[in-house]
């Protein structure tokens, strides 16, 4: 891989360990919940990044009509670098999250961020690290 892809996985392990650091905040506080929400849109900005040069420069995939993160993370999905379709769920919960000015939406979806999104998230750069070994 090149350096600008190593550059960008750096940068989704840091922001993923950022996010993570909310299992052990009050997410009853809307200062924690505000970053959360900035911190959980972030990491899936740079994972889907990650894996759409996975996808061009480590199996040569290049036939995305317009590179979006939902045809991203399909060919994701058929090249294994995901197992879980739940990443469409978390496509849709950021996509919302761009309009949370109140926190209402991010309060709907703290715990699954927390107790599920995050999870998928190492799992994805287990997966990433494996194939850099």
């Amino acid at each position: 891989m090149d350096e600008k892809f190593n550059r960008r996985f750096v940068s989704f392990t840091k922001s993923l360990d950022a996010l993570a650091e909310a299992r052990e905040r009050d997410l009853s506080d809307s200062f924690v919940l505000s970053g959360t929400s900035a911190k959980f849109s972030i990491t899936f900005d740079l994972a889907w990044k990650v894996m759409k040069d996975i996808l061009i420069q480590y199996y040569a995939i290049i036939g995305f009509v317009s590179g979006s993160p939902r045809e991203v993370l399909r060919e994701a999905f058929k090249a294994n670098l995901i197992s879980d379709e739940v990443w469409m769920e978390m496509l849709k919960v950021r996509n919302e999250l761009t309009h949370d000015y109140d926190c209402e939406i991010v309060k709907a979806h703290c715990n699954t961020i927390v107790e599920k999104y995050i999870d998928l998230f190492y799992d994805f750069k287990n997966v990433v690290n494996e194939l850099m070994l």
